[in-house]
């Protein structure tokens, strides 16, 4: 935190210099102003006088340069009179807040101060965050109890339900709002969700229901290495069976190798035939896949493709870092989800395999 306060008192150097008449000062890891500003509405005191206004910015230096822009702006504004404390609200005597659309600007900014904007952090920040905020009124202030109502609105024990939770949580703490969501987040997470994982023979079947050259060249690569929905549209197959996924997806640049080995010479997958899909993020994307598969009546979500291929690391018996290390994810992610998945069947065959010195084979 040193070097950021030596930038702080640098910007207020020049903020001096410039006779803004506002400095910026650090508190619990954010930055605030200070200033002589006119007294809020319902405040005791009639006559302007020093107060804090909350930024919410992280006391970094993309942070500072926000918080150094928008002390000038109102520099100016109280220069010719026009300083208006409803875009920065008291609301109950403790923090200050804008309505929910100024604050969703403000976090976004944040939010990309902190985060390189790439295709892969526009998703997230669509697919995570936007989700939430569009269902906000963009309109009225922020409170605890426009969150809370938001969050009822959702059918309790649900993914959507946490999500809700989850973002509305970090969400009110950058806008400095005193705030517990938890109660309200229910029973709902992803180790408990049933899934119907296909097995290897339903795979290859619906492989060959799919007449598109194109489309069935992605499904193969799915099945074969694993892949998220967009992950199909970041690939180097130059060195394949060995397959790089690139910078651009969810979790950036990994390695994969093939489960089953086999399947990269029976289905062509050397010859590269990536579809011919545009998007603006890979959210987009990712949804081309879903619906392409869903025309070609497959009885299962393109994703259980990549939960098939986890599963059956565990019959090939790579050690559980690299298996998550090659889905982009945490081993944590790795034990507490997929192998619980594993079916009893699928058991009984790894254990024959295992007993009789052998591997898994791929189904023809």
């Amino acid at each position: 935190m040193e070097g950021i306060e030596g930038r702080i008192k640098q910007a207020n150097g020049r903020l001096k210099s410039a006779k803004v008449g506002i400095t910026i000062e650090t508190r619990g890891g954010r930055l605030v102003l200070r200033g002589t500003l006119p007294p809020r509405l319902g405040s005791s005191i009639q006559v302007p006088h020093q107060q804090r206004l909350t930024l919410g910015y992280h006391a970094n230096p993309a942070g500072l340069k926000l918080a150094e822009f928008e002390a000038r702006k109102i520099g100016a504004l109280l220069d010719c009179g026009e300083f208006d404390w409803s875009m920065y609200v008291k609301l109950n005597g403790e923090n200050d807040i804008q309505t929910v659309g100024n604050w969703v600007a403000k976090y976004e900014r944040d939010y990309f101060t902190r985060k390189r904007r790439t295709p892969q952090t526009e998703t997230t920040w669509n697919d995570d965050y936007m989700k939430v905020f569009s269902e906000l009124p963009s309109e009225k202030l922020l409170t605890v109890q426009l969150l809370i109502e938001a969050i009822e609105a959702k059918t309790p024990d649900t993914r959507t339900r946490r999500r809700f939770v989850d973002v509305c949580t970090r969400f009110a703490k950058f806008a400095g709002i005193e705030a517990n969501f938890q109660g309200l987040k229910g029973t709902y997470s992803s180790d408990s969700v049933v899934r119907d994982v296909p097995c290897d023979r339903q795979i290859v079947e619906c492989l060959k229901q799919i007449p598109n050259r194109s489309w069935r060249w992605a499904y193969g690569m799915m099945a074969t290495y694993g892949l998220r929905n967009h992950e199909l549209f970041h690939l180097d197959c130059s060195k394949l069976p060995l397959l790089v996924v690139k910078d651009g997806t969810k979790t950036g640049y990994h390695r994969v190798h093939p489960f089953y080995p086999e399947w990269v010479e029976q289905w062509e997958l050397a010859n590269v035939q990536v579809p011919n899909c545009t998007g603006k993020n890979n959210s987009d994307l990712g949804n081309r896949v879903t619906h392409a598969l869903k025309r070609y009546a497959i009885p299962f979500h393109p994703y259980d493709l990549r939960h098939a291929w986890a599963v059956r690391t565990i019959a090939f018996r790579v050690p559980t870092t690299l298996a998550a290390r090659m889905m982009g994810h945490s081993v944590d992610v790795h034990e507490r989800i997929y192998q619980q998945w594993i079916t009893e069947d699928f058991e009984t065959q790894v254990i024959q395999k295992l007993l009789t010195g052998d591997r898994p084979s791929a189904p023809l």
